[in-house]
């Protein structure tokens, strides 16, 4: 069957083979793909692009992904935890920068003393910032009434990477043992949207073994639950992980780059008024890879807010951008940044999903 790019481009929902197409595209066809993306960002969602100030409280992991420098058995790892004291002053920074959100992120533990403190922490950010800060949490798999607690402390929304929506996949990047559960990822993300976080999700793009028919299924599972949010960038290898030995079969940095533009603007299409991040990982492997994801659709960016020290001890990937980088610095580089590519940094808002705030309208 033929395909007619601009006919397709003009719709939001595709068929698989629709989005294999879509996703392979290159070169003229590829960027008429992004300005349309853009196009579509623009007519909903304007040209904003929203902050969320983050806080990486630990690398504590329970966890072994074989992907992630993180992970429980790399003895190397110097493992911190924030004080409260450090939580909140970086909570204070993000209320001087105007950010109007934060994200709170840390290796995943179950412990109830972890659960303890989140919620608490949680409160007294509420309480220091008078509930003008919006919380995001990304904390990993949890049970529901973990995720209820947190929700009723104060929590709005919840980002938990599906990482694949590809069974066999996932048992590639991860081990096949009682903590790593492709069915409990998925029950996870079911339990934080029944409970009504604003739930976000992602996938990691250039994965070994992975396919765009791998791809095109993650999209359609982003549809198929009305996500509200999406972070998606470019899977790189880390040297003290297992999934390293397979560093060659990798798409080199500009097709994985590529690849993740195209997601993103596929995405777009599908789901004009969700939110989806610039990811980290885009800057890390071009230097422009923060404005070339705004670009394709993307309309959040998260600037690191946390301790400088430690900032250098979570490293889910090697050579990650922005460990260095100040607050006050970041904030004005952002504001050059993006007003050079015609977007406007929005603080001092919460930067809800739109597509969520409408179902929240309509129930």
């Amino acid at each position: 069957m033929e395909l007619e790019l601009n006919e397709i481009l003009t719709k939001q929902n595709f068929t698989k083979q629709e989005l294999v197409y879509l996703l392979s595209l290159e070169g003229v066809d590829m960027q008429k793909l992004l300005d349309k993306a853009l196009e579509v960002k623009l007519r909903y969602l304007d040209n904003n692009v929203h902050l969320r100030g983050l806080i990486e409280y630990s690398n504590k992991c329970r966890k072994n992904c074989l992907y992630c420098g993180l992970r429980k058995n790399i003895s190397a790892v110097n493992r911190y935890e924030l004080s409260e004291e450090e939580v909140l002053e970086c909570a204070k920074i993000a209320i001087k920068l105007h950010y109007g959100s934060i994200a709170l992120q840390s290796g995943e533990r179950q412990d109830e003393n972890f659960i303890e403190k989140i919620e608490y922490l949680i409160k007294k950010i509420k309480e220091i910032s008078d509930n003008k800060l919006g919380i995001t949490l990304s904390l990993g798999e949890q049970n529901e009434d973990t995720y209820r607690r947190w929700f009723l402390a104060g929590a709005h929304r919840y980002l938990l990477r599906i990482e694949t929506t590809n069974e066999e996949l996932f048992y590639k990047i991860h081990p096949r043992d009682l903590s790593h559960s492709f069915q409990t990822r998925k029950d996870c993300i079911d339990a934080l949207l029944n409970i009504g976080y604003q739930t976000g999700t992602g996938v990691m793009i250039g994965l070994p073994f992975q396919t765009v028919e791998d791809l095109a299924e993650d999209l359609l599972y982003f549809k198929r639950k009305e996500i509200a949010m999406v972070g998606m960038g470019p899977f790189i290898p880390h040297p003290d992980t297992p999934l390293y030995k397979f560093k060659d079969i990798i798409p080199p940095n500009e097709k994985r780059m590529a690849m993740t533009m195209k997601m993103i603007a596929v995405l777009r299409l599908m789901m004009p008024e969700i939110n989806m991040v610039s990811a980290t990982a885009n800057q890390t492997i071009d230097e422009f890879g923060r404005e070339k994801a705004i670009l394709s659709g993307a309309n959040v960016i998260m600037p690191n807010i946390s301790p400088k020290q430690s900032r250098k001890e979570y490293l889910i990937y090697p050579d990650k951008d922005t460990v260095k980088d100040s607050g006050e610095w970041c904030s004005n580089s952002l504001d050059n940044r993006m007003s050079s590519i015609n977007h406007k940094v929005l603080y001092d808002e919460w930067g809800d999903s739109v597509a969520f705030t409408k179902r929240q309208i309509k129930r």
